[in-house]
Order: C-alpha cells, then structure tokens, then sequence
C-alpha cells in the first residue's frame, strides 16, 4: 500500500470476548458504522441480548460461543462463523482474564487461569485468524495487549501484565512472519495496548489516568481503524507513560504502576 492511501474498508468483523467491556463496546461502535460482525465469547446470552440490540442498525451480528481455552473449539468455531459471514476482513483478538493473586502466597490458581487464557487461548484465536487470512491472501489481525505488559507489575497484576507482554510478543512473531513473504505481506497486525479503561478488568486498578469506558472505546477504534503497527489508548497520556515505564528503575516504575 502507497503511503497517504487509506486503508481498505474491513467491513467483516470477528470479535473475542463480545459479551462485555471492551469487546462489546467495539461491537457497538462497528455495527453503528455499518459493519458486519461476528461475536464470540462464553456468555451467550449476552451476546443474544447485544445482538437484538444492535439488530436496528440493519447489518449481519452472528453470535456464537466460545471458551478460548479451548483449542478445538477454537479451532473449529472460528473458521465457521467466518464462512457465515461471507469472510472476514479483521480479527480483533480480545477475550482475556485479569484478576489473578501475588507470587508464592498459597493460591496459583487465579494466576494459571490468566496466564492459560491469555497467552494460550489468544495464541489459538491467532492461530485461527492467520490461517483464515493466509488462505484469502489478505486481513487484520488485532491483538488486544495492555500497558500493563510493558514491565513487570507485581502483586495482582503479575500473572496479567506478563500474559500481556506474552501476547505482545505473538503479535509481533506473526508480524514478522508475515512480512517475511510477498504472499503474505498484505496480512496486517495491530498491538494495542489500552491503559486504565473502566471495565471490570480494571477493577481495583484505576489510578488518576483512567477514563470513562466510552471515551476508552472511541479511542480503541479509533486506533485500530487506523491499522498501526503499535497503538496506545488513549494515546495521551499512556504513550508517555509506556515509555517511563520502561526507563526508570523497577523500584520507581512499580510505583507508578
């Protein structure tokens, strides 16, 4: 693509972790604009209600469940829903968990549970998608990261922010591979890492930069609409932020964090 040309419409949407915050929210704003979408996550009947809601807008909203954790339904859901659809043209990869416990105080439970989720079952979701936009040569992975993955985080956020940096790193693996081929550079890839954005994820965890959940969602789709490499949401102040979080000393940095 030239630069200045804008990027194709991806009118076809496929979303993980539909039923609330962050991917519900995506889910209103697109099928407001006219897309068509597929929802998945485990609680369908939320996804039933979301569907019924956003049916005024005229567009297709199939919804279907989905456990990530697991890789065969992974595996067999995601290419059916996406025949459903005609195709899609963008995969934004965003169930996930966020309340695990600290290190080594009796309870891994919580912790494996965030660390299996995250990491593995967005692994299977991308494993899904790439191989959807492999085959039609063309598409838009986005792979919903955090701030919270830049650095080490302890307490209740340990197990979370390093699924985080975990998904950060699959993200730019497949980037990699694919630019790595001519038959595959037309597959784009998205990192973006959300700051403190009020969903339930972040309960407990709002500090004086958080935003309300629609300002945090018109930023989210701001930001993958435009199809960037790498995006902070909002981008100020968590670009900053980001970047300190990475040059000041652990001790200052688990502070601020």
């Amino acid at each position: 693509m030239l630069a200045g040309m804008p990027h194709p419409r991806r009118q076809r949407i496929v979303i993980t972790g539909a039923s609330s915050g962050l991917g519900e929210g995506m889910a209103r704003r697109w099928a407001a604009a006219g897309h068509d979408l597929a929802l998945l996550a485990r609680r369908t009947d939320r996804l039933e209600r979301l569907r019924d809601e956003l049916a005024v807008h005229g567009r297709t909203v199939l919804v279907a469940p989905l456990d990530i954790d697991d890789p065969d339904a992974v595996a067999g859901t995601v290419p059916r829903v996406a025949g459903e659809l005609g195709g899609v043209d963008r995969f934004v990869a965003n169930a996930g968990l966020g309340k695990g416990v600290p290190v080594g105080t009796g309870g891994a439970r919580p912790n494996r549970a965030v660390l299996t989720t995250n990491v593995l079952g967005t692994h299977a979701t991308c494993e899904a998608a790439v191989a959807l936009f492999r085959a039609q040569g063309h598409g838009h992975l986005v792979v919903i990261s955090s701030v919270a993955g830049v650095r080490g985080m302890g307490g209740t956020r340990t197990a979370y922010a390093t699924s985080k940096a975990a998904d950060a790193v699959l993200a730019e693996g497949i980037r990699a591979d694919l630019l790595s081929s001519r038959a595959t550079r037309r597959i784009r890839v998205s990192t973006i890492h959300p700051g403190f954005i009020e969903t339930d994820i972040n309960t407990g965890r709002r500090g004086p930069f958080t935003v309300d959940l629609d300002t945090g969602v018109d930023a989210l789709v701001a930001a993958i609409d435009r199809e960037p490499v790498r995006a902070y949401v909002p981008e100020w102040p968590w670009r900053a932020v980001a970047g300190l979080l990475r040059a000041l000393p652990l001790p200052v940095a688990a502070r601020l964090s």
